[in-house]
């Protein structure tokens, strides 16, 4: 079984969105964990409500970078775009890509929530394919 990181500075939106759809869909290959820099110390409700609306039960935790130092991974995927936010840098082993998507913690609407999930669950999928 493969192991995928996805990284983000808050983990507990966009990340934690990627952990979950990952693990739902394609758990015969890969396991998901996500974590971020600057732990919110929450999972965003709307993240899990967006995950419910599509079947997935997800409870999550906000972890810190520091808790996977030391871990091996097959992939280690940063989901925010360094431009607009500190995006981690994974200095462990495993291969690295960079996909940003749109943080929908930042406008709380509902809608951002669910387009966001859709993309992840859409280019997640594909990202995993590749490295597959």
């Amino acid at each position: 079984m493969k192991k995928v990181l996805f990284l983000c500075t808050g983990n507990s939106c966009r990340s934690q969105m990627a952990e979950a759809i990952v693990n739902a869909h394609c758990s015969e290959g890969w396991q998901a964990f996500s974590a971020g820099t600057k732990p919110a110390g929450y999972v965003h409700p709307k993240a899990i409500a967006a995950l419910a609306e599509i079947g997935i039960e997800h409870q999550g935790r906000s972890k810190s970078v520091d808790e996977f130092q030391g871990l091996e991974f097959d992939l280690v995927v940063t989901v925010c775009d360094s431009a607009a936010e500190d995006c981690p840098v994974w200095l462990g082993k495993g291969k690295k890509v960079h996909h940003g998507f749109f943080d929908p913690a930042t406008t709380d609407n509902m809608e951002d929530f669910r387009r966001v999930r859709d993309e992840i669950a859409e280019r997640v999928l594909q990202i995993l394919a590749r490295h597959g």
